[in-house]
């Protein structure tokens, strides 16, 4: 099985990637809590649109080694480096997911533009998901230690909950089966409770909103404008008043995991913003 070795002063972390397709590569960081099978309903599709699609699964998370420590966005974002680096790539596409949104944007924080060519942020908690004077629509601290606790005392518990907001399941039983949910369920549960959250930790509460600047490709957004999970005010509108070169892209009535809901749409945007 295709690994990159991670291996630093204090640790060597191994990251499982699946690697399809040939032409330009487009590189996949899925989401918190579940892991590079996420992206399913897009590999074949980038795939087949003439790319070479490589998805990969987040330390901690899928078939990548767990740590116990290292969860920051800097030392998720050196692995990113690494499979960059160890593959050779050049003129990349970046795409984040959710959580996954945060190694693109620190990427051009820590390793600049070299080998990227362009950058997408899909339901993105980019720039800050904590509520704060000065970021009044985010998530209260309250609610956001919340789900610490949760996750501490009864961790498969949230997670077999946490994919119905995820999906809006209530609005969207027509587009989300409960095999969906139960796939999600097993892929989250299965992760190191280590790195659950520890990685929540991360999206929780580092604030992206200086580093926007530092992005300088063109940068695709999208949101669905029914987010419950990462309310779009918060994110994406913010994110497109700071990013240089972006466009933003909005879903009517798409939920948080619109890259199941809402694919035929996510996949049509995607692949115009990869031809352009």
């Amino acid at each position: 099985m295709p690994f990159i070795t991670n291996k630093t002063q204090e640790e060597t972390v191994d990251v499982f990637y699946e690697d399809y397709g040939t032409g330009q590569p487009v590189i996949l960081i899925h989401g918190w809590p579940l892991s590079s099978k996420s992206w399913e309903h897009q590999v074949w599709k980038i795939v087949e649109a003439g790319y070479r699609c490589i998805s990969y699964d987040r330390r901690g998370f899928g078939m990548s080694s767990s740590p116990w420590n290292n969860y920051d966005y800097s030392s998720l974002t050196d692995d990113l480096n690494q499979l960059v680096k160890q593959l050779e790539l050049k003129d990349v596409i970046l795409v984040g997911f959710s959580m996954g949104g945060g190694e693109v944007i620190r990427y051009f924080t820590d390793f600049g533009n070299e080998n990227i060519a362009k950058a997408a942020l899909i339901s993105s908690i980019i720039p800050l998901v904590k509520k704060k004077e000065d970021n009044p629509n985010g998530i209260p601290e309250e609610n956001l230690s919340g789900i610490k606790d949760a996750l501490e005392n009864d961790r498969v518990g949230f997670l077999k909950e946490f994919s119905k907001g995820f999906y809006n399941y209530d609005n969207n039983k027509d587009k989300v089966s409960q095999a969906q949910l139960d796939y999600d369920f097993s892929i989250a549960s299965h992760a190191s409770p280590r790195a659950t959250i520890e990685t929540a930790k991360a999206w929780m509460h580092t604030d992206f909103r200086l580093e926007l600047k530092n992005v300088n490709v063109p940068t695709l957004i999208v949101h669905g404008d029914a987010d419950n999970t990462v309310p779009i005010q918060t994110s994406a509108k913010q994110a497109a008043k700071v990013i240089k070169d972006n466009t933003l892209e909005v879903i009517k009535g798409a939920p948080h995991g619109l890259n199941v809901t809402h694919k035929e749409e996510l996949n049509k945007i995607l692949i115009d913003f990869l031809n352009k």
